[in-house]
């Protein structure tokens, strides 16, 4: 297989299965509309919003039932399943906690501290990066950039972005987790980058630097003098 290989497994190597996999009823509904995006002769597309729900619904991780199922499901040889699986890093092929916590540590992340949010969550989780945490409910990982610099350093938590954070932040969020609240998503203090607030720089438009395009130029006025 290609890619990056598995979590905490050899490359390649899949976790201890379970007997059988199956969507419930609701996910079967939710993966007939998703298929419905998709002619027939590419049913094989859905392959990754299907593997989410696949592992949402299966607690966080993709036993190999689970591949099998789909790879039936949607007409495909199970490697291309297992493949895609294992190429990407938001699926997991073995069990980790079920709160997936993700550090962004990317360039512009790390420029603006992520790495107290690393800290941050290594102190509270008491595990290191790639490890679940001792009662099993969270997993603890670095991811690459998930598109949020504006408002860095991020985490990516389950389903929700939590941004512009700090290393008293990111525990408060844990914290809350923890407790079995849901924390409120987005950024701390900005909003596209500016103050919630509204901007604090830049009030005026910015004219331009020799004249107001309103204004005919002197050359052009004099040509058209000239012409009349």
């Amino acid at each position: 297989m290609s890619g990056h290989g598995l979590p905490g497994a050899p490359h390649g190597e899949m976790a201890p299965d379970i007997e059988s996999f199956a969507f419930t009823e609701a996910n079967l509904e939710h993966a007939k509309v998703v298929l419905a995006k998709y002619p027939e002769p590419r049913r094989a597309s859905a392959i990754l919003p299907l593997l989410h729900v696949a592992q949402a619904q299966h607690g966080g991780w993709l036993p190999r039932a689970a591949l099998d199922y789909l790879a039936d499901f949607l007409g495909m040889p199970k490697i291309r399943v297992y493949e895609v699986a294992s190429f990407y890093d938001m699926y997991n092929t073995e069990p980790v906690g079920r709160i997936q916590v993700r550090v962004c540590t990317t360039t512009p992340c790390w420029l603006c501290g992520s790495d107290d949010i690393v800290r941050a969550c290594k102190d509270e989780l008491g595990c290191d990066i790639g490890e679940s945490s001792a009662d099993g409910k969270f997993f603890l990982r670095e991811f690459e950039c998930l598109g949020a610099c504006a408002n860095a350093p991020v985490l990516w938590i389950d389903d929700e972005f939590y941004e512009d954070l700090s290393y008293d932040d990111a525990r408060a969020i844990v914290q809350a987790l923890k407790r079995g609240e849901q924390p409120k998503p987005g950024s701390k203090k900005r909003k596209a980058s500016m103050p919630e607030g509204g901007k604090t720089t830049l009030l005026e438009p910015v004219k331009p630097w020799k004249r107001s395009l309103d204004e005919t130029p002197k050359d052009e006025a004099a040509g058209e003098g000239k012409g009349s």
